[in-house]
């Protein structure tokens, strides 16, 4: 959900593969201590090198986790061809591997690891609209996906990244569930940590190849009102719809859930269609509000359950701004109500 813009020399780096142990995740364990769970935000890859302070205010919110995502693009959803920092050097610095390598390390500092979250940005579309036209083409596709993906598994080895999310919301391609297990099989060749697939919320219970992954991860816009300004009582409602489909999901897999996404903008409207960008919502009053009831529901109805390994809320910027509407709790009533659960998960 964030945008590549700028032209940066990336720095040569190398990725050899680095050997590290690692707990394989027991596939028949289905309750997850509450103190292992991924607090997590979805850090914005910054335009120019951390200065070093960036890192402190997610920290001091009890954040144990940040997603990281460097971006590959496909000009076209319809067609096999993607490229990336191998190709081209237009990208944030944070969204860059030496940017990648410097946020993680000053992460660690701070006590919090990462999840590697590479992501296509399609352009004029969504991932979710990515569909090849022919079986030669989708086999070009997935050799170009799986060259990309290869690419950032080594990357998350050699900084011992301990998790790696495998695509994000690809949609219109996880029917195609042989060529995801066998690119499974290339990525667990060489990245010895832990693996996820970010699934769209519409697209997790079509999904089935979880049993290759380690997690059920969910991009979890899910809609919980059909209202403006909705109470909690409401949302956590709304909530207890959508667990059900979720822990049909869980049981048959026996694997944990993380949330790889979820968040909600500061508008009266965020819970009807969280998905929906701030730029479409210019003309919805604002409602710091709503959004931290959203916050507060989530907590309530989802957070202490056993399966939910963890959650990644969208977005955190290493400087903050003032732009609004948006989805960031900083400096908000949500990023208080997140801070308060973080911190006391009890």
């Amino acid at each position: 959900m964030k945008r590549p813009r700028l032209l940066l020399l990336l720095l040569p780096i190398s990725l050899g593969v680095w050997t590290f142990q690692y707990n394989a995740v027991n596939e028949s364990r289905t309750v997850i201590p509450l103190s292992e769970k991924h607090r997590g935000v979805c850090w914005v890859g910054s335009s120019k090198p951390l200065e070093g302070w960036e890192l402190d205010t997610v920290a001091a919110a009890g954040v144990s986790h940040i997603s990281q995502t460097p971006f590959g693009w496909q000009k076209d959803p319809l067609a096999p061809t993607i490229r990336w920092e191998k190709h081209s050097d237009r990208m944030w610095w944070g969204e860059s591997s030496p940017g990648v390598i410097e946020t993680t390390a000053r992460a660690k500092e701070k006590g919090m690891q990462s999840l590697l979250k590479p992501h296509l940005w399609v352009k004029g579309a969504w991932p979710g609209k990515i569909e090849m036209q022919s079986e030669e083409d989708w086999a070009k596709w997935f050799e170009a996906y799986g060259e990309f993906i290869t690419y950032y598994a080594a990357l998350a080895q050699a900084q011992e990244i301990p998790l790696l999310c495998i695509g994000t919301e690809l949609e219109l391609t996880t029917h195609r569930e042989e060529q995801w297990r066998e690119l499974i099989k290339g990525i667990r060749k060489i990245y010895s940590g832990k693996l996820t697939y970010a699934a769209n919320f519409t697209e997790y219970e079509k999904v089935a190849f979880w049993d290759d992954l380690d997690y059920i991860g969910v991009q979890a816009y899910f809609p919980l009102s059909e209202k403006n300004n909705p109470d909690k009582k409401s949302l956590v409602k709304g909530w207890n719809k959508q667990l059900k489909a979720i822990e049909r999901v869980q049981r048959a897999f026996e694997k944990p859930v993380i949330f790889t996404e979820i968040g909600y903008c500061n508008t009266v409207d965020a819970a009807i269609e969280p998905w929906v960008w701030p730029n479409e919502r210019k003309d919805v009053a604002l409602s710091e509000a709503v959004q931290a009831t959203c916050y507060e529901a989530f907590f309530e109805a989802v957070w202490q359950k056993d399966w939910l390994a963890g959650v990644y809320f969208w977005k955190w910027y290493p400087n903050p701004r003032d732009r609004q509407p948006d989805f960031t709790p900083q400096g908000k009533m949500a990023q208080q109500v997140m801070a308060l659960h973080f911190l006391h998960p009890h």
